[in-house]
């Protein structure tokens, strides 16, 4: 909310892989100067929030959108579930070009419980190891998946993130750490303003 301050309103505000509980949660007075658009793979009800709207698309293309369409792009836990790094690349270049200021946030690599499998050391197991733990049980948020291909597919999916891999997809951005007992848990990227 502090980057949606800095600008007039209404402000333009994309989020990538947005929710609407996450905004009900941010306060109808706020929401009053905003102007949402909830970018995700497919359409969510907005009806309870106002000025705001659904698009259905791909955070790797933003083709739909010109450049610095928005004042403030927000995503929230969302790049590390795009694909590959060249996948996480193209989000990274999308959100500076339709923003003037960006906020990404992802869990670190390094933290030692991994944030979606809730299993210590998670990205440092053989694939092999992951994909069998996961065919076996539910873990953290993730369902089990018997089958040995979807399993394999939902622990590829997510690819976590160092501070370095930030910097370089994010270069114009101030690289932040969230620390929970002294213990970098995720990164943020923040760009507060582009002229």
């Amino acid at each position: 909310m502090d980057l949606v301050s800095r600008f007039p309103s209404p402000v333009r505000v994309l989020d990538v892989g947005g929710t609407v509980g996450f905004w009900e949660g941010v306060g109808a007075e706020r929401l009053r100067k905003i102007e949402l658009t909830l970018l995700n793979l497919a359409h969510v009800e907005t009806a309870d929030i106002p000025n705001a709207t659904s698009v259905a698309g791909d955070a790797r293309d933003l083709s739909t959108f010109p450049d610095r369409t928005f004042h403030v792009c927000f995503s929230n836990s969302v790049i590390e579930h795009v694909g590959t790094l060249f996948d996480q690349i193209s989000m990274a270049r999308e959100v500076a070009r339709v923003s003037n200021a960006y906020f990404v946030q992802t869990p670190n690599r390094y933290f030692p419980l991994e944030a979606h499998f809730h299993v210590p050391f998670w990205p440092f197991l053989p694939l092999s190891v992951r994909t069998w733990l996961h065919r076996r049980s539910s873990l953290g948020w993730i369902e089990k998946q018997r089958d040995p291909i979807l399993a394999r597919a939902d622990v590829e999916q997510i690819r976590l993130l160092t501070r370095r891999e930030m910097a370089h997809l994010f270069p114009d951005a101030r690289i932040l750490g969230e620390h929970v007992l002294g213990m970098t848990k995720s990164w943020f990227a923040i760009r507060e303003h582009l002229e």
